[in-house]
């Protein structure tokens, strides 16, 4: 440790080092948290469209109605806060935002190619073929539950919530339960609401620079858009 710190003011003490000092500018570009607009938009898409498969509302037409708000909403909207998590370095947030958004994007487009009717809007081959998607969602969801029970508790309700209801949403698509899917989509609901109110605790959070609502955080969370920053010098490397 000692050599390491000799080392490092020897190296701030030389020619080359003023040099790179001297032309170098630092610029801090704050982000914010790109799962306050995921969460958001995935809150809101999957109410809309959990409550309908809870028989809240609709009929054979609603899914033609609410495809444009959900392909927007739960897919453009996720897919871009995927992507800005990834610059953030939130590897759940990155994970299981895009995953989910590509969802939506897709759940959006199979509903367009039935209404121009090229997919088929009820069949048992159709409905397998969907279930399968939910095996795969719920299978990555499970895994992204489990990554952030070492965050906060809020996140990992959330997610096993939506872990759990894309499970049972499997179960009634392959199997063909309607009352396995109207219990899937209660516990989605559930996730939505969950999400909802993560959201807006990262939110009045971020604005009032203080907790507002508790979420259970487990850590020390870094500030998303923080990067960790190294001074580099020749054969010392001090982490800061």
């Amino acid at each position: 440790m000692s050599a390491d710190i000799s080392g490092l003011s020897v190296w701030f003490a030389t020619p080359e080092y003023r040099f790179w000092r001297d032309r170098t500018t630092i610029a801090l570009l704050p982000v914010a948290a790109p799962s306050i607009l995921g969460l958001f938009g995935f809150a809101a898409s999957t109410f809309m469209v959990a409550a309908s498969l809870a028989g809240w509302y609709g009929n054979a037409e609603a899914p033609l109605i609410l495809f444009p708000f959900a392909l927007a909403a739960g897919g453009i909207a996720q897919l871009l806060a995927g992507m800005w998590a990834y610059r953030a370095q939130d590897a759940v947030a990155t994970a299981l935002h895009s995953m989910w958004g590509l969802f939506w994007i897709g759940y959006g487009l199979y509903t367009l190619l039935i209404a121009l009717g090229v997919a088929p809007a009820t069949s048992s081959a159709a409905a397998v073929a969907f279930g399968v998607w939910f095996v795969v969602l719920a299978a990555i969801t499970w895994l992204g539950a489990v990554a952030a029970a070492a965050e906060n508790i809020a996140l990992t309700a959330a997610l096993g919530t939506l872990a759990t209801g894309s499970t049972l949403l499997a179960i009634a698509l392959l199997r063909d339960v309607p009352v396995v899917q109207t219990i899937g989509a209660y516990v989605l609901l559930v996730s939505a609401a969950l999400a909802c109110y993560l959201a807006a605790a990262m939110m009045l959070e971020a604005t009032a620079k203080r907790v507002v609502l508790p979420i259970g955080k487990r850590r020390t969370a870094r500030l998303p858009g923080t990067v960790q920053r190294n001074v580099l010098v020749p054969g010392v490397t001090v982490a800061g």
